[in-house]
């Protein structure tokens, strides 16, 4: 794990007259929580080995305002979405990858209307692009054989209807792939989505984030992989509940692939 991470910023490739080929939104979860750093530096590493020339905004990346728009707040997130878009219209960014489906579908189908229309990329899909490139190579390495099972989050597959990258990478693990009775478009939120994320849970007899973990456990499954930094959260919190910490890990996609060969 001892890889040196290069992560320039887009301040600094213009200051050189460089302009990158694609922009890494962090997003907030990505840059703050501490789980999901991880997640950050295990794309980032992928990036790096696949020589892809990118760049991050660093301290004028803000929040892209999808908590306050689920909450309800329309003039706080139009406000934070034309300040993002303000920035990246002036280094005249075209294309971007982002490892949250929450950041994904709000540049993706609500910046467009605010003046920001790029070509954005889920991380899943950016990694299956350099495999199906070449710029990339994985063999099955440490997961090979291991039964994982994949949480489709919500801002990733129905609302966006992405499915197939995330598994593609999984069977490229040479890994046994499981699927949960309720995947794909009938998958079941793990309770974070729209804003749920920041407040108490309401009264109920289960949590949600429980209910979907006990959909995977029921598979015996030695990873739960997610694609988005909500869910890691909530399933691993999940995981808690149930003790199950010892024998199931809940690990990002980019974690998986950055990870097949660091034996």
């Amino acid at each position: 794990m001892s890889e040196n991470l290069t992560v320039p910023t887009m301040a600094e490739m213009m200051a050189q007259g460089k302009q990158p080929d694609v922009l890494f939104w962090v997003g907030c979860a990505g840059s703050f929580d501490d789980r999901a750093k991880k997640i950050t530096k295990a794309f980032v590493k992928i990036l790096n080995r696949a020589n892809v020339s990118f760049a991050v905004l660093g301290t004028e990346e803000s929040c892209t305002g999808d908590p306050a728009k689920r909450a309800g707040n329309e003039f706080l997130f139009q406000m934070q979405a034309m300040t993002n878009i303000e920035v990246m219209n002036a280094y005249e960014v075209k294309r971007i990858v982002t490892a949250c489906p929450h950041c994904f579908n709000t540049i993706k189908n609500e910046y467009p209307e605010l003046g920001g229309k790029y070509e954005i990329m889920h991380h899943t899909q950016f990694i299956k692009a350099l495999l199906d490139e070449g710029k990339l190579t994985i063999e099955g390495g440490q997961f090979k054989g291991k039964r994982i099972t994949f949480h489709d989050p919500c801002y990733l597959g129905r609302a966006n209807n992405v499915y197939e990258a995330p598994r593609e990478l999984i069977q490229k693990l040479d890994a046994e792939l499981v699927e949960m009775k309720r995947s794909r478009a009938n998958g079941l939120c793990c309770g974070a989505g729209g804003a749920q994320m920041f407040k108490d849970a309401e009264k109920g007899d289960k949590e949600i984030n429980v209910e979907r973990t006990e959909d995977a456990l029921e598979l015996e499954p030695e990873i739960i992989a997610a694609g988005c930094p909500f869910c890691n959260t909530m399933l691993t919190d999940g995981i808690k509940v149930k003790e199950k910490e010892s024998s199931v890990k809940v690990m990002d996609i980019a974690e998986l692939i950055a990870n097949a060969q660091d034996l």
